[in-house]
């Protein structure tokens, strides 16, 4: 595009005069400006207007006073005066004859046989001819630029590039476009006029006589716009057009801006609108709107506007020459001087450090940076690193001078002074190519050594806790460590970017710092002395004297020089709070590391300290007061998690590394028992609970050392417990606690408990009250509480009581469940041990937790209490558990010790322990069980009148069934209504209960202990009990075969009742595959047994087959086959006894070939009905009288029905 900056373009004033039909202002407009606008005001005082006000005709009349005076006013009128539906209609059939013709076509409807050229056609033409030309011309042109598919190209044309009739061409143009809108699309006329000489100011003159139309003409410029404007003269000619646009409206020169970065299109047009926005807008000490608007596209989130303009910038880059009419190099000068403008007035690079030792510490002879400009300094440097790393622009000698200078200046003791010397010092690393003479490279020397000296008075003075020393400390260690990619990583998250940087260019920085400024030992020791940070958490951001401690920690430094750093630890793990730090843990672990693991085999001595119980216990007291004593307290909760946190992972870490200890020969410090017991882990964490969001992962970290090392502190149905009485379900109880309730002391409710047996009133008050209290809250009064736990015993208290202590040690049992176990099991001993005042310990309970069991006898009959003691006993035999291996990781030595050069011995020996401690956890486990099924038999004074114990049997179905038939013809007898009643609600009930949850859990938690107690075997008659109380019994059934194929006749007698019990509750195919097995096996059996064997095994079985039958009728024909073996056998055994038995088994044929056909039998055996009792006593024939008993029994229920 031609230049057309001799013509006259729009001005600002006169468009906005426009574009509010401002009568006023246009009449201020001089002659020249006013014919630029005279389509559009002849066309608005000619036309009807849509607004009919008063106020419009006045202003219409004003427009019709200022067009008087204008003589090209009659040429506009005579061309508004053409038929332009006519003119529409010839438009179209040239578009449609071009179309068919091709577009090369000559032919014209809209303009005859030319005579002479455009331009001496259009003088001599009348209005409407001329508008013809123009047209006929206009989308020839538009025409071809659909035609080209985006190529772009120049049309040469003699009505566009002719001065003198420019505002003629100018003025048709204008009508045209205003009365054929539908043929001559605005946004397409612009786009044709960019191809012709003098388009810009074509089109400034139809957008200004069409104010509305701005912002869509400059969208659609730009949507058709190159990617890469400069590269092309196509680009070129539409950023100038729309240049001129937005210098005819500058107030949407920024909107303009906005459409360029919104359509990736453009970008030397959005560098450009910024520069001319700055020449109206121009201000010294805020940051300019170029440095905004280019930080803003290199450092926005949106990769594709990066991408974009960096692509810009690298191509403008690869040119050997910029030229003063680039945007690039316009862009670049500006931000020079930006950059210069704000440096200090008096610099020399030639200035010694003597000159410094004179001066005051805060005084330097430099000249520093104006506290007004090092926002805007910090802005420059971070723009001139996006250009530099990101679009990889190279600086030029200029450039680097002046960055340098700037870089290396010193700015006041701001927060802002330690932002810009922090990215001063990251730039410095990031681009060292800009230090390349000795002279710079001494004065950058001289800049860090400043920092060093500064540090102190700039984070005293600003108020920021993350200084520039901790990153020059940081710096300095990964140096030494020769970490170059964290020190990458630090200056890319400093500068806030993601650049490019080569290792190598690292080399001279590194032995810099290293020789230097900063040596290994110096780093060490100025670490140690540098000040904790104060109230340290999330929201304190950058770079932290944490940050350098756990880089030393990590590279060993404090060992090698023999440095320490507990104190600096500890004081930092108590200088802490909410939200947590994120470095806290990992420099939690890394120190612990160093404590227990030396820095070189060649010197196992080189370790850190650890935090002593001393320390430990200090952070921790006035903890175990409860809620109440928080205000005493000298540390948080954030530090008390932390200590806590510390303490675990040293623990685990001491047994996970115990083996290459004990092969070190170094046996590190474990903290004592004692210590751990004081801790109230337990309210910690719920405290922790209450706290996720704000201590990041610390929650999950402490729960996970708790499950490994404390699994008694993380029993489900202790949290279950626990979102039962912090829910929300308890909210308006305690909301409606009176100041009353909140008055009894510790020692009111120790007299109450005094007197309990005596006065239940007073006792139940208070412990009603009580339970509106948190847990915390209820800490004092814990002791009261567990010292007369052994009162509740005595007969006559109210259940109501029971049930209220109960709940009271389930909400402590949250908060502080160790030391309540201990309390607990110490006051339900029996009598004797209290006279002899024998106190169990933690330690005791945990070596042997039976010693719970070994409690009052009254105990297991009282179900508050019961379920208290086994809550206890399944928490210590976990802790056992926990015990026994730390214990084994512990006494690792011992391993290593007799067999140190044999390695076969270390691991036999290793074997052996474990298996040891596997089966003194068997053998505890079990016996917990056994003690418990025992104290489920029922007492002397707890068995019915009549005998037997088939207390749980009346609500198992079938359990008739299973009892023998003399016990059935009894109980038929009785009378159940009452007794039944009685007995189910009974407390041996509710302890059973009790005890059959606890064995589910242990059973599901470890199948194994159920199949050892089986092998063991337990009372037959609790049999009935267990099969229906406890859900998992069904797994027996995966071991019965293994069981009745012991040897023992006792065990194979069991095996067989446990599945007779089995079948009824759990009708299985497995259970049908185990019975037919059973019933092989008892055939077998019959043939090999003796007769005194015989009588033992099958007298207690055979009711056993009924069950079978019950539960499986396709086993009868099985079973009566079996049933008149066993008759035959004994027959065959009594053969020489005068007894005759064959009637007998005649009789057990006829009973299993027709049994419908029997009428109900009576319930008395034919034996007695018979002769007398000759033999009874012969095991042969008692075993007969069993066999047809269980004959009755089977042929009964198949005939009248279970």
């Amino acid at each position: 595009m031609a230049d057309c900056s001799s013509l006259q373009f729009v001005s600002p004033y006169a468009f906005e005069a426009m574009q509010k039909v401002d009568v006023v202002r246009l009449a201020a407009l001089s002659d020249p400006e006013l014919r630029l606008l005279l389509p559009c005001l002849v066309r608005m005082a000619l036309c009807a207007p849509a607004d009919q006000s008063q106020g419009w005709a006045q202003d219409k009349k004003l427009i019709l006073r200022l067009l008087l005076g204008v003589e090209a006013v009659n040429s506009i009128v005579a061309l508004l005066s053409v038929d332009f539906h006519a003119l529409e209609q010839d438009a179209n059939k040239e578009q449609q004859l071009r179309h068919k013709l091709g577009g090369g076509s000559s032919e014209s409807i809209l303009v005859s046989q030319l005579q002479h050229g455009l331009t001496l056609e259009f003088e001599h033409s009348d209005s409407p001819r001329r508008l013809r030309l123009v047209l006929s011309e206009l989308l020839a042109i538009m025409n071809k630029v659909v035609e080209s598919n985006g190529e772009f190209f120049f049309k040469s044309s003699e009505l566009f590039e002719s001065p003198v009739y420019l505002e003629e061409a100018a003025d048709v143009l204008c009508i045209l476009q205003a009365e054929l809108p539908s043929l001559l699309p605005i946004v397409d006329v612009a786009e044709a006029l960019l191809h012709v000489k003098n388009g810009a100011w074509f089109l400034c003159l139809l957008v200004a006589n069409v104010p509305d139309s701005f912002n869509e003409v400059c969208r659609g410029l730009i949507k058709n716009g190159e990617r890469q404007d400069e590269e092309s003269f196509g680009g070129r000619c539409r950023t100038e057009a729309l240049r001129h646009l937005c210098k005819m409206n500058p107030s949407q020169a920024l909107r303009v801006r906005g459409m360029v970065v919104e359509e990736c299109h453009l970008p030397g047009l959005g560098v450009a609108l910024t520069l001319d926005h700055m020449k109206n807008e121009s201000s010294e000490d805020t940051v300019s709107d170029l440095v905004c608007f280019v930080s803003g596209l290199l450092l926005g989130t949106n990769a594709k506007v990066r991408t974009w303009f960096g692509t810009f910038i690298r191509n403008r880059q690869q040119r050997k020459r910029e030229t003063v009419d680039s945007v690039l190099w316009q862009m670049r000068r500006q931000l020079l001087l930006e950059l210069m403008g704000i440096l200090p007035t008096v610099r020399s690079t030639h200035i010694t450090e003597e000159a410094d030792a004179d001066t005051e510490p805060n005084v330097s002879v430099y000249s520093g940076l104006k506290e007004e400009h090092v926002v805007k300094a910090s802005a420059l440097l971070r723009l001139y690193c996006s250009l530099m790393g990101i679009t990889g622009l190279k600086p030029t000698d200029e450039e680097a001078e002046q960055l340098l200078q700037l870089m290396t200046s010193r700015p006041p003791a701001t927060a802002a002074g330690v932002r810009f010397v922090s990215l001063s010092f990251c730039m410095l690393l990031a681009f060292s190519t800009l230090v390349s003479t000795p002279e710079q490279e001494q004065l950058m020397v001289m800049w860090l050594n400043w920092m060093i000296k500064e540090e102190a008075y700039f984070e005293s003075t600003s108020g920021v806790s993350a200084s520039f020393g901790e990153m020059l400390l940081l710096v300095a260690m990964y140096f030494h460590s020769n970490q170059l990619s964290a020190i990458i990583d630090l200056v890319c998250s400093t500068l806030g970017m993601k650049i490019v940087i080569k290792p190598s260019s690292l080399s001279r920085m590194k032995t810099i710092f290293t020789q230097e400024i900063f040596t290994e030992q110096v780093v060490t020791a100025h670490a140690v002395r540098v000040a904790v940070t104060g109230n340290l958490s999330a929201t304190i951001t950058g770079f932290l004297p944490i940050h350098c401690i756990y880089q030393l920690l990590r590279s060993r430094s404090f060992t090698k020089h023999k440095v320490s750093i507990k104190d600096w630890i500890y004081r930092q793990l108590c200088e802490t709070t909410t939200s947590l730090h994120p470095q806290l843990l990992p420099l939690i672990d890394v120190y612990i590391n160093s404590v227990l693991t030396p820095a070189s085999k060649s010197s196992p001595e080189a370790t850190n300290q650890p935090i002593t119980e001393e320390e430990i216990w200090s952070v921790f007291q006035g903890l175990t007061g409860g809620e109440t004593a928080h205000p005493t307290q000298r540390y948080g909760i954030t530090a008390q998690l932390l200590v806590l946190f510390y303490v675990l992972s040293y623990e685990e870490a001491i047994l996970a590394s115990s083996k290459t200890l004990a092969a070190m020969q170094r046996k590190p410090k474990s903290y004592s028992s004692a210590l751990m017991d004081q801790i109230p882990i337990k309210y910690l964490i719920r405290q922790a609970q209450g706290l996720q969001q704000e201590l990041g992962g610390l929650h999950s970290a402490l729960l996970r050392l708790l499950v490994t090392n404390y699994p008694h502190l993380c029993i489900v149905d202790d949290w279950i417990c626990e979102e039962h009485i912090t829910g929300t379900d308890t909210l308006l109880p305690r909301m409606l606690l009176t100041n009353a309730a909140k008055k009894h002391s510790p020692k009111q409710l120790q007299d109450a408990l005094v007197v309990l047996q005596g006065n239940h009133t007073e006792a139940l008050q208070i412990l009603e009250h009580l339970t509106l209290l948190s847990a915390g809250e209820l800490i004092p009064y814990a002791e009261a509480l567990m010292s007369n736990m052994s009162r509740l015993l005595y007969p006559g208290i109210p259940r109501r009581v029971l049930q209220t202590i109960n709940r009271l040690w389930m909400a402590l049992n949250t908060v502080m469940p160790r030391r309540l176990w201990v309390m607990t099991v110490n006051a339900l001993q029996s009598s004797a041990k209290m006279v002899r005042q024998q106190k169990y310990t933690q330690k005791d309970l945990m070596i042997d937790p039976l010693i719970v069991l070994r409690c009052d006898q009254r105990v297991h009959r009282c179900p508050p209490l019961m379920g208290i003691t086994l809550h206890m006993l399944n928490g210590y035999l976990l802790a056992s558990k926990a015990y026994l291996s730390a214990h084994l990781k512990e006494t690792a030595d011992q391993d290593i010790r007799p067999s140190q050069n044999n390695v076969m011995g270390l691991e036999a020996t290793e074997v052996t322990r474990e298996e040891l401690k596997n089966a003194l956890l068997a053998a505890q486990d079990s016996a917990a069980v056994q003690i418990l099924l025992e104290i489920c038999l029922p007492m002397e004074e707890e068995k019915p009148v009549g005998g037997g114990s088939g207390r749980l049997l009346k609500s198992i179905p079938g359990a008739a069934a299973i009892s023998s038939p003399r016990k059935k013809l009894e109980e038929e007898e009785e009378h159940e209504g009452e007794k039944e009643e009685d007995n189910l609600l009974c407390n041996l009930r509710e302890v059973q209960c009790l005890i059959c949850c606890l064995l589910h859990q242990m059973f599901i938690a470890d199948p194994n202990i159920a199949k050892l107690i089986h092998f063991q075997g337990y009372p037959c008659e609790l049999l009935a009990l267990t099969v229906a109380g406890i859900p998992s019994m069904h797994i027996c059934l995966d071991f019965i075969p293994e069981l009745i194929a012991q040897p023992e006749l006792e065990k194979q007698i069991f095996a067989i009742q446990l599945l007779s019990h089995l079948c009824i509750q759990y009708a299985l195919p497995k259970s049908l595959s185990v019975a037919r097995l059973v019933i092989n096996v008892m055939g077998t059996l019959l043939t090999v047994l003796t007769e005194a064997k015989r009588y033992s095994f099958f007298v207690p079985t055979l009711p056993c087959l009924v069950s079978f039958c019950q539960a499986f009728p396709p086993l009868y024909e099985d079973i009566m086959s079996l049933l008149i073996q066993i008759g035959q056998v004994c027959a065959s055994d009594v053969a020489t006894e005068t007894r005759d038995f064959n009637p007998i088994i005649t009789r057990f044929q006829q009973l299993k070939e027709k049994p419908h056909e029997q009428s109900r039998l009576p319930n008395e055996p034919a034996y007695k009905m018979g002769a007398g009792d000759t033999g009874s006593r012969d095991p042969n024939v008692l075993l007969c009288q069993c066999v047809e008993s269980t004959f009755v029994e089977i042929i009964n229920m198949s005939v009248g029905g279970v």
